[in-house]
């Protein structure tokens, strides 16, 4: 069993190619890649740590790009692992019902904040997982070292603990 990290997906967001660059075709096509590349790496007994904005959920007669009217459990259905969500900014209308806001865990002999916003960091964590900001940023330092697991800067597939803590590693050398 391995631990899993990520954000934003956006599932069903059309408008996110064109906000954040995104390499898809239409949302279909983002849609299907990323299921694509979630699965070629996490198996159905991994956890999945997700920081958030899993997928958009229009209403019917919704604003165009913004949402289609599947539900989580549809994309949930077709991905592999065990999730554990941390609610995002724009979770509050997909079907996830999440309540965590924050969680901390330990791994690697840390204790690491997992949040979606970075302004909700907690600096008494030496490290803080975050979300939120697509492709602005992968790594932070602001008070405390921050590390942005979205999808869009990983290739548009979740991390590893150790893949995340040998390039934080590296990009920590240039300081």
């Amino acid at each position: 069993m391995k631990n899993w990290f990520t954000s934003d997906y956006h599932f069903g967001h059309a408008n996110i190619i064109k906000y954040c660059n995104r390499p898809f075709k239409s949302i279909e096509h983002m849609n299907m890649e990323i299921i694509r590349r979630h699965n070629s790496r996490v198996k159905p007994d991994d956890n999945v740590f997700f920081l958030g904005d899993f997928c958009f959920k229009n209403s019917e007669g919704g604003k165009e790009g913004e949402g289609e009217l599947t539900k989580s459990a549809e994309y949930l259905s077709k991905l592999n692992g065990r999730f554990i969500f941390i609610e995002g900014n724009h979770d509050n209308n997909n079907s996830l019902k999440t309540i965590i806001k924050k969680l901390v865990i330990e791994i690697g002999g840390m204790n690491i904040n997992l949040v979606h916003n970075p302004i909700d960091i907690d600096t008494k964590y030496e490290i803080n997982f975050v979300g939120h900001i697509h492709e602005k940023w992968k790594f932070k330092r602001d008070k405390i070292d921050m590390i942005n697991v979205g999808c869009d800067v990983w290739n548009f597939m979740p991390i590893t603990f150790n893949e995340i803590m040998k390039e934080y590693s590296d990009w920590k050398k240039r300081f």
